[in-house]
């Protein structure tokens, strides 16, 4: 497990976060995941709140929650994983969307991720479907 020293949290809009956030997800769901720039970009960035991890200093991953209560964008560098980061920063988004009160979190989970996700208590809702060519499943979280 990781200790707090190694690593840290931040919060914040895209205009504090976009250069850690991007480069995150360019790696992971662009260059890994071969999702095309236009499909990865959209306007909800600059209405979300965005979240970053840093391992020893280094953004290794991200995530964003929208007013609607999703979240999206969930991206570990390969480098990170296998360390619990993603695990971290999603127990961490929860908290925070508890925190202000929100009754349920949901998201749009890759198929191969779906154990991942009911780890942290999601459920599965609905059937799978392809987005950008990738099977996904929605998943919802009671708070």
């Amino acid at each position: 497990m990781l200790s707090s020293a190694e690593l840290r949290i931040v919060v914040g809009t895209w205009d504090v976060l976009a250069t850690d956030a991007k480069m995150i997800r360019e790696a992971v769901f662009i260059q890994e995941q071969n999702i095309a720039p236009e499909d990865e970009w959209d306007a909800k960035d600059e209405v979300s709140t965005h979240f970053v991890a840093y391992l020893n200093d280094q953004a290794v991953a991200t995530a964003r929650l929208l007013t609607s209560n999703s979240i999206g964008r969930v991206a570990v560098l390969k480098s990170a994983r296998g360390h619990k980061v993603g695990q971290c920063l999603m127990q961490f988004v929860i908290d925070y969307a508890r925190a202000e009160s929100r009754q349920f979190v949901k998201l749009s989970s890759q198929v191969h991720a779906i154990g991942f996700y009911q780890a942290l208590g999601f459920q599965l809702q609905g059937e799978e479907y392809l987005d950008c060519g990738i099977p996904h499943i929605d998943m919802y979280l009671p708070l």
